[in-house]
C-alpha cells in the first residue's frame, strides 16, 4: 500500500497521522491510503467531481484546444 501524507487540498503535510482522518483509494497492491488535516477536508476531497479518465468528452476537448493553441505547440 502507498501511503501519502500530504493533504491533497492543502498540500501540507501531515505529522499527526494517529489521529488524522484518510481514505483508501484502489485495491491490491496500488491501493493508496491518502491522509488529511482535517475531517472537512476529507469530505471535500470525497465531494470532488472526477473527470471520466482519458476518454472522457471533457477530457478530450481540452486535449484539442490546446493542440490548437499556438502557444503550446503540436501535442499531435
Amino acid at each position: 500500500m502507498i501511503t501519502c501524507t500530504r493533504d491533497p487540498i492543502t498540500l501540507n503535510d501531515v505529522t499527526n497521522l494517529a489521529e488524522a482522518p484518510f481514505v483508501i483509494e484502489g485495491q491490491g497492491s496500488g491501493r493508496m491510503k491518502i491522509y488529511f488535516e482535517s475531517e472537512a477536508n476529507r469530505r471535500e476531497y470525497l465531494e470532488t467531481e472526477t473527470h471520466g479518465g482519458v476518454r472522457s468528452p471533457g477530457l478530450r476537448a481540452i486535449f484539442d484546444a490546446m493542440a490548437d493553441n499556438p502557444n503550446t505547440g503540436s501535442i499531435n
